[in-house]
């Protein structure tokens, strides 16, 4: 492959990134690839194979992915002429069980979406189950079957179980699986019902809640309150303090807009993602003024409606991943969970604040409100790292006979 269109016209699409605002390190690597390209042309006969060699060169996975964008930015732009849009960045090869699925599989994944996007399911349910669904057909695939009239219960069963015939996957992947065969599926239907019957049974499993520590929360709380700018940035304190605080859902606080902050009257006032019913919070002085001193001396300036923006050109906003990414340097920050396998992430905030909720004698009610539950038994997840009150319902062993040596180290 030649690549004639791209090295003849690559200033254009240099200069149209430069326009745009990509950033200049970008734009390096980007102009590092064409001219890969340029040298090594005789040898490549497609972007795929390109692709495929310069990540075999890395073991990065972050390189590998940035190789699958910009090759995607330079196939669009040699064979289709189109300019990247730094809002919808596609990898050349997408990754992922759907993107190796066969025809047949792919069009039964397809229609589920269709069908479950027509009753009105949010999206992240269809997209999660559509997930679950593909790796199951892919596991099929990896046996040979290339339809769904192929697939026996042995078939089916296969993929619930371990090599002693033990189910070792959870309620909730057979719950992803079945939607599938749920959804109206036109010709596949007869032949989804039947694969329905073979799904196992499987139990419901209490998670295991992981909770902050007592001296875990005062070191986060220090952290956010220490001003010492090597430490946290104004924007990563301002979303530490609504995680902290507030409880919200990091793809709430990715969301967040001007006019979801009412400052007269010191709320915040959302339509969650996750559920997409309304939520007022009070916004308290520390959150506040964690978010005003970045909005007036960090937050770079642009036009868009999302409060927090990433720091590097465009200035996308941010997305939920971005969010928990920044809830990670707060436990750098912090000094706390450094070791390999120790659970981050958004979701611990919100765990701290429903049990300070709920161990300073917050009616459970109001503790479901404040958190935007839809259901109030999505709480009792929470009350299992009830510590407070869960010590109250220990029994004592003063009555019963215990050896020495059992106590000692």
């Amino acid at each position: 492959m030649s690549f004639e269109n791209l090295i003849l016209h690559s200033d254009e699409l240099i200069q149209y990134m430069w326009d745009k605002g990509y950033s200049e390190n970008y734009i390096l690597l980007l102009k590092t690839e064409i001219n890969w390209l340029k040298k090594n042309r005789d040898s490549i006969d497609s972007y795929e194979s390109a692709c495929h060699i310069r990540e075999e060169q890395t073991s990065s996975y972050d390189m590998k992915r940035r190789y699958r964008l910009h090759y995607g930015i330079l196939k669009r732009f040699d064979l289709d002429g189109v300019y990247p849009n730094y809002r919808r960045k596609e990898p050349l090869i997408k990754r992922g069980a759907y993107y190796q699925l066969c025809p047949e599989f792919r069009e039964v994944i397809d229609l589920y979406q269709e069908a479950d996007e027509a009753r009105g399911i949010k999206l992240h349910t269809i997209n999660g189950n559509a997930s679950g669904g593909s790796n199951f057909l892919l596991s099929m695939q990896a046996k040979g079957l290339f339809s769904l009239a192929e697939i026996t219960e042995e078939d089916a069963m296969s993929f619930f179980t371990d090599s002693s015939g033990m189910i070792a996957l959870s309620n909730q992947y057979r719950k992803e699986v079945a939607a599938i065969f749920k959804a109206e599926l036109g010709n596949y239907a007869t032949d989804a019902r039947r694969i329905l019957t073979y799904l196992p049974r499987t139990r419901n499993k209490r998670k295991n809640i992981a909770y902050l520590q007592p001296e875990e929360i005062v070191s986060i709380h220090n952290a956010l309150e220490n001003d010492v700018p090597d430490k946290l940035s104004l924007r990563n304190r301002a979303i530490g303090s609504l995680l902290y605080y507030t409880g919200l859902r990091g793809c709430d606080i990715a969301s967040l807009t001007f006019s979801d902050i009412d400052w007269d009257n010191d709320e915040i006032r959302i339509i969650q993602v996750k559920t997409d019913a309304p939520l007022t919070l009070p916004l308290i002085p520390v959150v506040g003024n964690a978010l005003y001193d970045y909005i007036t001396m960090e937050r770079p300036g642009s036009t868009d409606p999302h409060v927090f923006l990433g720091a590097h050109r465009p200035h996308d906003p941010m997305t939920a991943g971005a969010i928990w990414d920044a809830s990670s340097h707060i436990y750098d920050a912090a000094g706390i969970r450094q070791e390999k396998g120790e659970r981050r992430g958004t979701h611990l905030f919100r765990y701290n604040a429903a049990t300070t909720f709920i161990s300073n004698g917050i009616p459970r009610p109001v503790a479901s409100a404040v958190l935007g539950h839809g259901d109030p038994s999505s709480l009792d997840y929470y009350t299992f790292a009830d510590l407070t009150h869960l010590r109250e319902c220990a029994l004592s062993i003063e009555n019963f006979p215990v050896r020495e040596e059992v106590f000692d180290v």
